[in-house]
């Protein structure tokens, strides 16, 4: 999986990547399936994932399946944490203070986990999404998907790629 992100328009940063990833003509045919997953329907070998919060945007390809997920990191509904997280995510997240750099840091691993699969996040109660509680930069592979967290001033990342 390569991954770009940046103040870049996200099909800009896909163009970039098809460009690296060998060449690849970027203005590719995108269709979506019916869960809303955007694919390349004359390169099935070739899976890419969206994403943008304000003015940054990321993007992901690989020759797999793959998600991705980037937010801003502001205060939200003081809730939210307890509705979107499972049980042992949210002691994780309170045992860290209740900061929303974490919240965000779960947050983006969930979206980037469904968009990988191309379940959406209101397919399932968001909750029983459970992903690895992981510092910012670093990766774990589980169940069968390889996750990477990533973090700037201000943001959250997620990564998500279905392992071969």
């Amino acid at each position: 999986m390569v991954w770009k992100v940046g103040e870049d328009d996200a099909y800009t940063l896909l163009s970039a990547l098809l460009v690296e990833a060998g060449g690849v003509e970027p203005t590719r045919e995108i269709r979506r399936t019916e869960t809303g997953k955007p694919y390349f329907p004359d390169r099935p070998d070739l899976h890419f994932s969206l994403s943008h919060s304000g003015g940054l945007s990321l993007c992901a390809l690989g020759d797999t399946p793959v998600g991705a997920d980037v937010e801003l990191v502001r205060p939200r509904s003081p809730g939210l944490p307890r509705y979107a997280l499972s049980e042992r995510e949210y002691e994780w997240y309170e045992s860290r203070g209740n900061r929303w750099e974490d919240f965000y840091t779960l947050w983006t691993l969930k979206e980037a986990r469904v968009k990988c699969t191309g379940e959406g996040l209101f397919r399932n109660p968001v909750r029983t999404v459970e992903v690895p509680r992981l510092e910012p930069g670093e990766q774990l592979t589980r169940e069968g998907f390889r996750f990477a967290s990533l973090a700037g001033e201000g943001w959250r990342g997620g990564l998500c790629q279905v392992i071969p």
